[in-house]
């Protein structure tokens, strides 16, 4: 059995994995910005469009959706509907919250086998895309199946907190005038 020091750090360290992808994801997502930018600014302007923002600005895009999804949930950002359950010191809260997460780790392990499934089939056969670029397509597969761990992760990870830590509901009313 883990000691409670052990368990402490790999939390830590799981919240922390979210926190650098979640933040990685919202420079890629700015990176895109900027690239389709460009294209529209060669493209209007001096009438010289490109080959590859297309593919770069989809594989960026997917990317940067696919390693947000453990920031979203570690930061409470996935939509929740809490009409029946307001307060947040019940055992019905934690065990609807406990509930949800085990939703989220289920659907993740099944998309993480079956998405590393697809991706080692297209790395050990070379499936490339049928554009200009001819990316191999493992590197947009990747993407499926390593968001996902992380999520699955962060949500045992919050299954934790909720039991020992108990939802903070300082945290959703903060949430809530922030998105006022």
């Amino acid at each position: 059995m883990p000691s409670l020091y052990k368990i402490k750090q790999m939390i830590k360290l799981i919240d922390n994995i979210s926190e650098f992808f979640g933040k990685l994801s919202a420079w890629l997502f700015f990176f895109v910005g900027l690239i389709v930018t460009y294209e529209v600014a060669t493209r209007y302007i001096f009438n010289s469009p490109t080959i590859w923002v297309d593919e770069v600005s989809t594989v960026t895009q997917i990317w940067a959706t696919y390693i947000g999804l453990a920031f979203a949930l570690k930061h409470k950002d996935m939509i929740v509907i809490d009409i029946a359950f307001k307060n947040h010191d019940t055992i019905a809260r934690k065990i609807v919250e406990t509930f949800s997460l085990v939703v989220i780790i289920a659907f993740s392990a099944i998309t993480i086998k079956y998405g590393f499934d697809i991706w080692l089939d297209s790395t050990l056969k070379g499936h490339h895309t049928d554009t200009l670029l001819g990316l191999p397509k493992w590197f947009t597969q990747a993407s499926i199946w390593i968001g996902f761990l992380i999520l699955f992760a962060q949500a045992i990870v919050e299954i934790v907190k909720v039991w020992t830590k108990g939802i903070d509901p300082n945290e959703e009313l903060e949430m809530i005038k922030e998105s006022v």
